[in-house]
């Protein structure tokens, strides 16, 4: 008996604090739970822009399972994705991995990790030779010996990026 208790009261707390997020977003669809599975299952709903239809939204989002969070991660369920986080960390884990690798070819201005990097960063491949050049040019300063990094290189070569007159312009990011 006290089990079923417990269970009640922790289902009712868990619906306060849904119905107090619903509450507080004033009953308007934009200011709700936004995306996820329970704004895909319940779209259609003539009571989805109600307060109990946000409830029922919220809920199905985050109880279930984490269908938001899986949503936005993935630009999945009506959830927005612009890629960028993950298009910089890409580039941070390429470089954390072939650190070695792109510090030679920087010093040569030419290499297979340093053409694959340049495309990560969103150099065009016409403006791929500039930005070898460049790396090589400014070696010294983007990758100083024992005190760089994979990420404070990548920092620096963005900022060489933003600073040179013909990368700049050409560069996606």
């Amino acid at each position: 008996m006290r089990t079923g208790l417990l269970a009640v009261r922790v289902i009712v707390a868990l619906l306060a604090v849904q119905g107090g997020v619903a509450l507080a977003a004033g009953g308007v669809s934009d200011m709700g739970p936004g995306c996820g599975l329970g704004k895909v299952m319940w779209e259609g709903n003539t009571a989805a822009n109600s307060i109990g239809g946000e409830l029922l939204i919220s809920t199905t989002n985050n109880t279930i399972l984490p269908w938001q969070a899986f949503g936005i991660t993935t630009g999945n369920f009506g959830c927005k994705n612009s890629g960028k986080l993950w298009a910089e960390q890409k580039v941070n884990m390429f470089a954390t991995v072939n650190f070695e690798n792109l510090s030679q070819e920087m010093a040569q201005g030419q290499g297979e990790h340093l053409a694959s990097l340049a495309s990560l960063m969103g150099v065009p491949a016409g403006q791929q030779e500039e930005f070898f050049a460049m790396t090589q040019d400014r070696y010294n300063a983007l990758v100083k010996a024992g005190e760089s990094s994979p990420v404070a290189m990548i920092k620096a070569i963005n900022d060489a990026i933003a600073a040179h007159p013909v990368l700049a312009q050409a560069s996606t990011r």
